[in-house]
């Protein structure tokens, strides 16, 4: 076990290197002047070169990549050009907002997908089963600001149950307001992710009920249902965590989304104004942050899966 999880960190280590220097090139080749941004439309030549020279722009590529690099190593991430704040410090301030939200849409789309998923696989021919498989494939086509809009208005406009948009300028030293403030979003995301996640509990589930153990623990007179919960949702929970740590990628590119949707001081919306503005700094900061979380899931559901298999732990 730790053999493996020293090759799998040492997996994690070179993708997350790899990543960097995709972010890293592709944010330089991009249009635009982030000097030219800051001096202005009426800055002189003399001014754009000047400012280049003091955020460093006119250094080689390999230059500016290693120093930004050897930041990260020591977990600096660096500082806003147009700012100076640090970017670690708006990170960590950001994260508070959608990290809590990548959490509740999971526990959602959890809370959708596996027991109406089995259910749909344990029913399959009747109106019930085919009724949530149907209804199950159609969520999954929803456009996710689509869905958001559709829950603002019955929620929040219709109902007037929850609040539209916005987050409180206490943060969470009001949980309950902050709380309140994510459940639209998070119900945004985890349905559309559920629904993806519940077609494959129920093709997990199909595939289990066929098997020989389960048809050997209804000979000894348990029901399909029993046998298939005593013996076969252990096998169903593999193809679950493997799945689950796949969709952890859409549930990120979700809350990117949905903090536009509803006006969240998230990373996501964060990531979209520093976009917006040039900032090369922050951008490649969250950027490399969003996907060392993702292959730090993934990570984790390799270990967790190399745990409960012992087919993985035998080979």
């Amino acid at each position: 076990m730790i053999r493996y999880a020293l090759t799998r960190l040492a997996l994690l280590v070179v993708g997350l290197l790899v990543a960097s220097a995709l972010i890293f090139t592709v944010l330089r080749v991009l249009p635009g002047d982030v000097a030219q941004l800051i001096a202005g439309t009426q800055g002189s030549a003399e001014q754009v070169a000047r400012i280049r020279e003091q955020l460093g722009l006119n250094r080689p590529l390999w230059e500016q990549y290693a120093a930004w690099i050897g930041g990260v190593v020591r977990g600096d991430l660096g500082t806003s050009m147009l700012t100076g704040s640090s970017v670690s410090g708006q990170l960590w301030q950001k994260a508070q907002v959608t990290v809590p939200l990548g959490l509740l849409s999971m526990l959602v789309a959890l809370l959708i997908a596996v027991p109406f998923g089995v259910l749909s696989a344990v029913r399959r021919g009747r109106g019930d089963g085919t009724a949530i498989s149907v209804v199950s494939q159609a969520l999954a086509a929803v456009p996710v600001v689509w869905a958001g809009m559709m829950l603002v208005v019955l929620f929040a406009v219709v109902l007037g149950w929850l609040p539209a948009q916005g987050f409180p300028r206490s943060g969470w030293s009001t949980p309950d307001l902050a709380l309140r403030s994510l459940i639209l979003p998070a119900l945004t995301i985890g349905i559309v992710e559920g629904a993806m996640l519940l077609r494959f509990v129920r093709s997990a589930t199909l595939q289990a009920v066929g098997q020989d153990f389960v048809r050997t623990g209804a000979a000894k007179g348990l029901t399909r249902t029993q046998a298939l919960i005593r013996h076969g949702l252990p096998s169903v929970g593999l193809s679950i965590v493997t799945v689950l740590g796949l969709q952890v990628a859409g549930i990120v590119v979700g809350a990117v989304v949905i903090e536009l949707v509803f006006n969240l001081p998230g990373i996501g919306r964060m990531l979209a104004t520093d976009v917006g503005s040039r900032d090369l700094v922050m951008v490649q900061g969250e950027l490399l942050v969003l996907t060392g979380f993702v292959l730090l899931i993934g990570f984790v559901v390799d270990l967790v899966h190399h745990a409960i298999d012992p087919r993985q732990r035998e080979a």
